[in-house]
């Protein structure tokens, strides 16, 4: 039995070996793209991400025009969706040791555009902490890998569907992100950023949004943050792939009555960036 919308290794499938790494060990990588008008959004800049990633766990990659045949395969048609990539270092024996050589498993997978109320994107969304912190790994820091157990802990800690992300923390308590997304906060001017040299995942909207913030003139860095600074902050926002740059409205107590100038022309030049 095959699933719709799902390839692995390029053929129609529901399923993996079980000793595949990725179910073994989460050895492995993945992207997710934006899909509109049958077109993966930032392609080239997610494969360079991918690729950077497999450099760093010696991951041998798939050709990326097969990645791209099939890819534009699963999206043909189709107006607004979610690509899925996963690379593992496919099926292999017990033990941590690599298979050598190994052969990877490429998965595609097309789900459909998440239902996130209008409202998240103009009038900004409300935000919690968590209390799950991040484990520090820099080897592992910046990758999309496929080991997300602290995000599934944190993300564990609310059912209020109004509450649409949760801020977490390393265990200095350094604010570094959201559980699905990456972090900036304007302050005087400037858009800071925490740094991923030690936890959290280097978005690939999250470069979009820098160099957006750089055509507007704002000032741009990597900035250390606590909680109370992000408190203290005149805007923050989210951004992944998917939802683009989402103001932050509340933030356990600390409302942002209004969405930042700053923050609302940065959304719009992020918008026209990816061609939304």
């Amino acid at each position: 039995m095959s699933m719709p919308g799902v390839l692995v290794d390029g053929r129609p499938a529901d399923a993996l070996a079980v000793a595949d790494r990725g179910l073994q060990y989460g050895d492995g990588l993945f992207e997710t793209f934006a899909v509109r008008d049958g077109r993966p959004e930032l392609w080239t800049a997610h494969l360079a991400r991918l690729a950077r990633g497999g450099e760093r766990l010696s991951l041998p990659l798939p050709d990326p025009g097969l990645l791209a045949a099939e890819a534009e395969q699963l999206c043909r048609g189709v107006a607004r969706g979610v690509l899925k990539l996963i690379v593992t270092r496919g099926v292999g024996g017990r033990g941590y040791a690599p298979p050598r050589p190994c052969r990877p498993t490429r998965v595609l997978s097309l789900h459909p555009w998440p239902a996130h109320p209008p409202g998240h994107a103009t009038g900004g969304v409300r935000v919690r902490w968590c209390a799950h912190p991040l484990s520090l790994n820099p080897r592992l820091a910046g990758l999309k890998h496929l080991n997300r157990l602290d995000q599934v802990l944190a993300r564990a800690e609310w059912d209020d569907p109004t509450i649409a992300e949760g801020l977490m923390c390393d265990p200095h308590g350094h604010v570094v992100e959201g559980t699905m997304s990456n972090l900036f906060v304007l302050r005087d001017g400037r858009l800071l950023t925490p740094p991923l040299d030690g936890a959290g995942i280097a978005g690939v909207m999250r470069e979009v949004v820098l160099e957006a913030a750089r055509g507007l003139g704002l000032v741009v860095a990597q900035a250390a943050l606590r909680p109370a600074e992000v408190l203290a902050a005149d805007g923050v926002g989210l951004s992944n792939s998917v939802i683009g740059l989402w103001p932050v409205r509340e933030l356990e107590g600390r409302t942002w009555h209004a969405v930042h100038a700053d923050l609302r022309r940065l959304a719009a030049a992020v918008t026209v960036a990816r061609g939304a």
